[in-house]
């Protein structure tokens, strides 16, 4: 997939995933897409919380053994 600006959270745990994801979104434009990638087990409930909180969309969420990868579109 396309992405526009990649975030590395691998290594962080909650809530630091989500705040750096939050950081990174306000300097992307409508409609750009953000990759980030996360080892937070936990991160995959965070984001799914995080789109419906924020209105962004979690286009996709994957695990590849113990790192996951999310691609959010800023709304």
């Amino acid at each position: 997939m396309n992405f526009d600006k990649e975030l590395d959270a691998r290594g962080l745990n909650c809530p630091l995933p989500i705040l750096r994801t939050k950081k990174s979104l306000a300097e992307l434009s409508t409609g750009q897409i953000l990759k980030i990638s996360a080892t937070d087990p936990g991160a995959v409930k965070d984001f799914q919380a995080f789109a419906k909180q924020t209105g962004n969309e979690l286009l996709s969420s994957a695990q590849n053994d113990a790192e996951f990868v999310f691609f959010m579109k800023k709304k």
